[in-house]
């Protein structure tokens, strides 16, 4: 094992520049793609978790204006459903505190409100997975660049030759062929990364699109009664 591991660094010592260059950037990519993959994994696993942990809140009856303020003083958390809501809530009380406006009117404003608020969660969301797309897409191609160019200068060793042998291009042949293999390790994480977490932020868009919906008739019905009291 030793020597097979020995064996393969000193093909990657011995390998041209270009290769060399190649298999550096090849790692750098896996670097930063498994930094954005550790780091997506514990953003999304949170936002689940508080979106969960808000709507128990919300649908146990807490009254709305307490929840608001609530909300409001801790800034620095506010994220997910709790921002949608805050978006909604401070509309509709704007909205409200203007006279003769009809139901439909403070839905409407509320709605957009939460729709904005919404767009801009799950752009925050989707942050760097188009890397992890980039790098699953195009390493492999970055790889095989690097091994053809390394088998294009273990033929051209063979101009000088006056019998050529399977023993003076191997070695070239093999150091071409690790930059194709470190574009596999790159890209195989990173397709597979960005694949499920595409479908889990479609997930949290669909939760947060139902509660904004689900939110939006509460306040409908609520500027309701407010119309009828008036």
């Amino acid at each position: 094992m030793e020597a097979t591991e020995l064996q393969i660094w000193e093909l990657i010592v011995e390998a041209s520049l270009l290769v060399q260059g190649v298999m550096a950037l090849l790692v750098l990519a896996s670097i930063v793609s498994w930094m954005v993959i550790f780091r997506k994994r514990q953003m999304l696993s949170r936002a689940r978790k508080r979106a969960l942990a808000f709507e128990e809140v919300f649908w146990s009856g807490a009254d709305l204006s307490k929840l608001y303020d609530k909300v409001a003083s801790d800034q620095a958390s506010r994220e997910g459903l709790e921002a949608i809501f805050q978006s909604g809530f401070r509309e509709f009380t704007r909205l409200q505190e203007e006279q003769h406006l009809n139901p439909e009117t403070l839905f409407n404003g509320s709605q957009r409100a939460m729709r904005v608020t919404l767009t801009r969660e799950v752009e925050r969301l989707d942050q760097h997975l188009s890397f992890l797309a980039t790098v699953g897409s195009v390493s492999p191609y970055v790889g095989l660049f690097g091994t053809v160019w390394g088998i294009m200068n273990s033929f051209r060793g063979l101009a000088g030759a006056q019998q050529a042998t399977i023993a003076m291009v191997a070695p070239g042949i093999s150091e071409a062929l690790i930059a194709t293999a470190m574009g596999l390790f790159a890209a195989i994480p990173a397709v597979i990364a960005f694949n499920k977490y595409s479908s889990e932020v479609e997930q949290l868009e669909m939760h947060y699109d139902n509660f904004k919906e689900e939110f939006g008739s509460v306040l409908h019905r609520q500027a309701r009664k407010l119309q009828e009291q008036r």
